[in-house]
């Protein structure tokens, strides 16, 4: 690892603050200045004007809108990410309580797609132009092709509704009451059909990048010493090749979180699951304000640090990389 390495990071820490706060701010802007008004959904058909001057009054919302960002801002440097119209409580509370089934599925499938996405382009790539490589690679363009809320709804009618093999919404079942070891196993039964959903976009990527970046490896100077020198083709790809091949494929691992983030909203819609996707689309229908904001400020910020993760992974994979 270079020396320059903690330098660059905290170079990179300091750079994604104003663009923290760009996103924070066109965010806040935007949601603001969507047509509607919160107090109404909140006071509903009984509440009156004088109600509603009481309800703005008490979140904020009477203030003119650069008062409310400016507040909105400090709240933040405070720690202080106010208060969810719809829950009547901490926005962080909110959000953590809803936050561990996120990464559940999201975290799931990551690794699920990357892994077998990084094993099918090294099998593609052993067997180019074969039946195996053909079907996988036709596979994948279809994957890439294939809407998440379409699939969603076809795994349901296929493997929920028609043969009954997994659940169809939620996270556990709540009428058996499982418990120990019979509670993980309810969750991985309900967590089949969303991490399958989630999987596919991600799963076609990664299968593609690692098969041209292995061909593309394969077709050096590198790989035919070695192979002249009597070393089989296997252990010259995992030992070798792929650890350069993989290098596109960690830089999609980081940039994909926020994608993979947007397939979460659908298919934790689709499947009823209880994390922050869903919450995210409750709070929308809701013109839930601090919600909003609070879940974009933490979607924001994994971004960030994710690719800032990502690059400092390339020193790793590659020496050659260096940071000044």
């Amino acid at each position: 690892m270079t020396p320059h390495l903690p330098r660059y990071v905290l170079r990179r820490v300091v750079q994604a603050v104003p663009l923290l706060l760009g996103v924070l701010v066109v965010n806040f802007l935007l949601i603001h200045l969507a047509p509607g008004d919160p107090i109404y959904l909140l006071g509903g058909d009984g509440g009156d004007e004088a109600y509603f001057a009481v309800m703005r009054a008490k979140y904020g919302l009477d203030q003119p809108l650069p008062t409310q960002l400016g507040l909105y801002l400090l709240g933040i440097l405070q720690g202080e990410f106010g208060v969810s119209f719809a829950y009547a409580r901490p926005v962080s509370e909110v959000i953590f309580a809803r936050l561990p089934p996120t990464l559940l599925l999201m975290g799931v499938s990551l690794a699920l797609s990357t892994v077998v996405g990084v094993w099918l382009g090294l099998l593609c790539a052993r067997q180019p132009r074969s039946a195996v490589d053909r079907s996988v690679l036709l596979a994948t363009l279809l994957g890439y092709g294939c809407p998440a809320f379409w699939l969603g709804q076809l795994l349901v009618l296929l493997f929920a509704v028609r043969l009954g093999w997994f659940p169809v919404q939620g996270m556990v079942d709540a009428r058996q009451g499982h418990e120990g070891l019979a509670r993980l196993a309810d969750i991985g039964r309900h967590l089949v059909l969303p991490v399958a959903t989630l999987s596919v976009l991600h799963l076609a990527l990664v299968t593609r990048l690692t098969r041209t970046g292995l061909r593309e490896e394969l077709a050096k100077d590198y790989v035919r010493t070695a192979r002249a020198k009597g070393l089989p083709l296997a252990t010259v790809m995992n030992r070798h090749a792929l650890r350069n091949a993989l290098l596109p494929v960690v830089t999609v691992v980081g940039a994909d979180i926020g994608t993979l983030f947007t397939g979460a909203v659908l298919t934790e819609i689709i499947f009823a699951w209880p994390g922050l996707g869903r919450l995210l689309y409750d709070a929308t229908l809701n013109r839930d304000y601090p919600l909003l904001m609070g879940i974009f400020v933490l979607v924001g910020a994994s971004v960030i640090v994710t690719n800032i993760v990502t690059d400092v992974a390339y020193a790793f994979l590659d020496p050659r990389v260096k940071y000044s």
